[in-house]
């Protein structure tokens, strides 16, 4: 069990580093913005337990210009970590998965519906927070999620398969 938990933590960075790369790929290429939606996520989650990340003013009721910088910053990285942590934990849960699926599924198919399950990870948290609205997406905002998230799941899948015991 440990042994397929491994492998699929690791067949799940694969991905996660894959899903980066095209990320960043279509930023450099339409030079569009990156999304600030993990932010949005990560500060409505951070207030709902009660962890204050944002800055506080001070007597004066004042917020210096470094404190909303930090605090931002702060937002940034925990939005980036809640995406690593995404990757990996759905490639866990595939290591401990596909054993018990036997060859029944198909890469491809097992690829795509893993990255289903990573982009509905992300983008459900990010709707009920009210970070993004998917109904206001056009075709560039969808393929922008879709592509990277199939992607993430072909990845992880392959490179599972390639280390899994025959």
């Amino acid at each position: 069990m440990l042994r397929h938990l491994s492998r699929g933590t690791a067949a799940g960075a694969a991905g996660t580093t894959a899903l980066n790369i095209a990320t960043y790929l279509d930023i450099a290429i339409r030079g569009r913005a990156s999304s600030e939606v993990p932010e949005k996520v990560a500060g409505t989650l951070t207030q709902a337990v009660g962890i204050p990340l944002e800055a506080e003013a001070n007597s004066k009721g004042n917020i210096s210009d470094d404190e909303q910088q930090q605090a931002q910053h702060r937002l940034t990285g925990l939005g980036a970590l809640m995406g690593y942590t995404t990757g990996l934990g759905i490639g866990a849960l595939y290591g401990l998965a596909r054993p018990l699926l036997g060859r029944r599924v198909s890469v491809p198919l097992a690829g795509l519906a893993l990255g289903a399950a990573a982009m509905a990870t992300s983008d459900v948290p990010a709707t009920i927070t009210g970070a993004t609205n998917p109904k206001t997406w056009g075709a560039a905002s969808w393929a922008a999620d879709i592509i990277p998230h199939a992607i993430y799941g072909l990845v992880t899948v392959m490179t599972y398969e390639a280390y899994a015991d025959d």
